[in-house]
């Protein structure tokens, strides 16, 4: 997989999909509903300029800060 192919399937999902219903944010990762939505129509850019806000605005929210999705196990080269 090269960079540009797992940047474009980067994604703050932690599987945990629910929205406060006061902030508009989902729990899990801090995007809003439009966000996730669009997310597989954005840009590499685009998806990294929301990534870099989703800290600050759940802060912001006082909502909790979600643990980050543990890293997926690099495929072994049997596999490939």
């Amino acid at each position: 997989m090269t960079q540009e192919t797992a940047s474009k399937t980067e994604t703050p999902c932690i599987a945990v999909c629910f929205i406060d219903p006061k902030a508009k944010l989902c729990l899990g990762c801090g995007r809003t509903l439009p966000e996730i939505a669009r997310w597989h129509k954005m840009d590499n850019s685009e998806r990294l300029a929301v990534m870099a806000t989703l800290h600050q605005r759940m802060q912001d929210a006082g909502l909790p800060i979600p643990a980050p999705r543990p890293a997926e196990p690099a495929p072994s080269a049997a596999a490939a």
